[in-house]
C-alpha cells in the first residue's frame, strides 16, 4: 500500500507541475548545484555534483552558453556517464597551483565494470578464438610480464614494457578479424576484459582554456584534461586553447586522453600545440621535451575526423600534437595537425585527406598503413619508421595520391629509419614487407636549391650507415621484399632512386612505372 501511495504522490506532483506551468526537468545544469559561471568563482565542486546527480538519474548535462566556468587546482574529479552538451560555454582550467597533477578534470567512465577474465595462455599470433566465454562483446587486454617488448634505444632508452595486446571478442571468444592478435604470448600473466557499451555517449561543444603550469621542466606529466575510459564515445565541436606558457614548464600527457576503450570518435574539434622545453638526461646534456594535446593508449578503433590545430603546424617551437601507444585501427580523416605518431606500435592506421606539419609522420607497428590524398611536411623523410624502436613495420605500407614537402637541405627520402642490427628491441625487427606508391609528388625544391651535390630523392633512406660487405648483424634486420612505385614525380625534375645504400637493399625488388 505504501508503494502505491508513493506512486500516487509522484503522479500528483507531476500534475501540479503541469498546472502551475513549471517544466519537468529533462537535463541537469551546473547552476542547479551552485555554479556561478563568472570566470572567477571556483565552480569545480558544483560541476562534480551536477555530473554525480546526472549519473544517478540517467540525465544529460547542459552547460550555460553564456557562462565562464573557472576550475581551480583542486583534486576533485567530475565523472561523466551521460551525454554532455557544453555548448558555447567557456571553461578555464587553472594549472598554476594544483593538488594532483596526475588527475583528470573530467573522466568519461563506463557504466559496466571491467574484470579479470582469468586467461592463462598460451595465446598465439593470429589466433582466431579464445577458449573463454564472455557475457557480452568485449575488449580484451592481455599481458605477459615475463616478456619485454619495445626496449627503447637512444638517449631516452629504457628496459622495455611488458608484452601486451588489445583486441575485440564476441560472447563466444571469437576474435574480431579487424583487431587481430599480433604477438605470441607463452603465458598470460594478467588480463582485463572491458565490456563494450551498446549505448553511445555524446559530448558536444565547449571552449576550454588551460592556464599552463609553471613547474620545473622535467618528465613529470600533467594529466589535467578530459580522460575517456568508456567504449562507444563521440566528442564533437570541442575547442582547446592554452595560455600562460613561459620559458619552462612540466609537460602535459594530453588534454584529450583516450585509454583502455574501443570505438571512439573525435570529430570537428580544435586543439593546440604546446611549447617545447629542454630537460636534462642521465647521460649528461639535454633533450627536447614536449606536451601532447591528444593522446591514446591501448585503444581499438579510434577516429579523428576534421580535427584541426589552432596554431601553426609548421612552427617548430611547438611539440607534435598527438602521441599513441598500443592502439589498433587509428584513423585521421580531413585533419590539419602537426603530427601523427605511434610510439609503441599501432596495428593498422590510415591517414587520408589530411595535412601534417613539421613533426610529420612517425610509425612502428604491424598490419596495413595507408596514406592517401594527403600532404606531409617533414625533414628528410616523408614516413619515419621510429629508429628508437627498431624501425619495424610488420606488414605493408601504401601511399596514394599524396604530396611530400621536404624541408631538408641535404636529401629527400620517402621511407626513413635506422637499425644497425646491434640492439635487442625485444622482438624481431622487420621492414615493411611491401611498399606500394601510386601517385606521389616529392617537393624537393629546398634540397635542390641548397645542395649542389643533390641528385634527386630516394625511396629508402640509409638504414644502416655502418653497413658494408661482411657486416654482421647481431639482431638481423629483415629488409623490404618489394617496392612498387608508380606516378612518382619530383618538383626538381630529378629522378627517383631506390635507396641511399643500394647494397643494403640488394635483394629488394624495385618495380617502377
Amino acid at each position: 500500500m505504501k508503494h502505491y501511495f508513493f506512486l500516487f504522490l509522484m503522479a500528483l506532483c507531476g500534475v501540479c507541475n503541469i498546472l502551475i506551468g513549471e517544466p519537468i526537468r529533462t537535463e541537469v545544469h551546473y547552476e542547479d548545484f551552485g555554479a556561478k559561471g563568472d570566470g572567477r568563482t571556483d565552480d569545480q565542486a558544483a560541476i562534480i555534483a551536477a555530473h554525480e546527480y546526472a549519473n544517478k538519474n540517467g540525465m544529460p548535462v547542459r552547460a550555460n552558453d553564456k557562462a565562464v566556468y573557472y576550475i581551480g587546482g583542486g583534486k576533485g574529479l567530475a565523472v561523466v556517464q551521460t551525454d554532455v552538451d557544453f555548448g558555447k560555454a567557456r571553461f578555464i582550467i587553472d594549472d598554476r597551483h594544483v593538488e594532483n597533477r596526475r588527475g583528470a578534470v573530467f573522466e568519461v567512465r563506463a557504466s559496466k565494470e571491467t574484470y579479470d577474465p582469468q586467461l592463462k595462455g598460451p595465446v598465439r599470433e593470429g589466433q582466431k578464438k579464445l577458449d573463454h566465454a564472455f557475457p557480452c562483446k568485449s575488449m580484451v587486454i592481455i599481458y605477459d610480464d615475463k616478456v619485454k617488448h619495445f626496449i627503447r634505444w637512444g638517449v631516452n632508452h629504457n628496459d622495455g614494457t611488458a608484452a601486451t595486446d588489445c583486441f575485440l571478442v564476441d560472447e563466444e571468444g571469437n576474435v574480431d578479424p579487424a583487431t587481430p592478435i599480433v604477438w605470441d604470448f607463452p603465458e598470460v600473466t594478467r588480463a582485463v576484459a572491458i565490456p563494450l557499451e551498446e549505448k553511445p555517449l555524446v559530448i558536444k561543444g565547449g571552449i576550454f582554456t588551460t592556464i599552463a603550469n609553471r613547474e620545473e621542466s622535467k618528465y613529470n606529466y600533467f594529466y589535467r584534461g578530459i580522460s575517456i575510459q568508456r567504449c562507444n564515445v563521440t566528442v564533437s565541436g570541442m575547442r582547446h586553447l592554452v595560455e600562460g606558457e613561459g620559458d619552462h614548464g612540466a609537460p602535459y600527457n594530453a588534454f584529450l586522453y583516450v585509454t583502455q576503450c574501443a570505438n571512439v570518435v573525435i570529430r570537428d574539434c580544435q586543439v593546440t600545440g604546446r611549447l617545447t622545453y629542454k630537460t636534462a638526461v642521465a647521460e649528461g646534456g639535454e633533450v627536447t621535451m614536449g606536451s601532447y594535446d591528444l593522446n591514446a593508449n591501448r585503444v581499438v578503433n579510434l577516429s579523428f575526423l576534421k580535427v584541426r590545430q589552432l596554431n601553426d603546424i609548421l612552427d617548430t617551437r611547438y611539440w607534435g600534437v598527438l602521441g599513441t601507444n598500443f592502439c589498433k585501427n587509428l584513423l585521421y580523416d580531413s585533419c590539419y595537425l602537426s603530427r601523427f605518431d605511434a610510439h609503441c606500435g599501432v596495428c593498422n592506421a590510415t591517414i587520408r585527406n589530411s595535412e601534417l606539419g613539421h613533426q610529420g609522420l612517425s610509425i612502428i607497428g604491424y598490419g596495413t598503413f595507408l596514406l592517401e590524398n594527403s600532404t606531409i611536411h617533414g625533414g628528410s623523410d616523408m614516413i619515419g619508421l621510429r629508429l628508437d624502436y627498431g624501425s619495424f613495420w610488420r606488414g605493408d605500407i601504401i601511399i596514394r595520391n599524396s604530396v611530400f614537402k621536404c624541408r631538408s637541405q641535404g636529401k629527400a627520402c620517402v621511407i626513413g629509419g635506422m637499425n644497425r642490427g646491434n640492439h635487442n628491441f625485444g622482438y624481431r625487427c622487420v621492414m615493411p614487407w611491401k611498399i606500394t606508391i601510386d601517385g606521389l609528388l616529392i617537393d624537393d625544391s629546398v634540397a635542390n636549391a641548397h645542395n649542389s651535390q643533390y641528385q634527386g630523392p630516394f625511396l629508402l633512406d640509409n638504414f644502416n650507415p655502418d653497413f658494408k660487405e661482411g657486416y654482421r648483424e647481431e639482431f638481423p634486420y629483415v629488409r623490404t621484399k618489394k617496392v612498387v612505385a608508380r606516378r612518382v614525380r619530383t618538383v626538381s625534375g630529378k629522378p627517383v632512386r631506390l635507396a641511399v645504400d643500394p647494397l643494403f637493399f640488394a635483394e629488394t625488388v624495385l618495380e617502377m612505372k
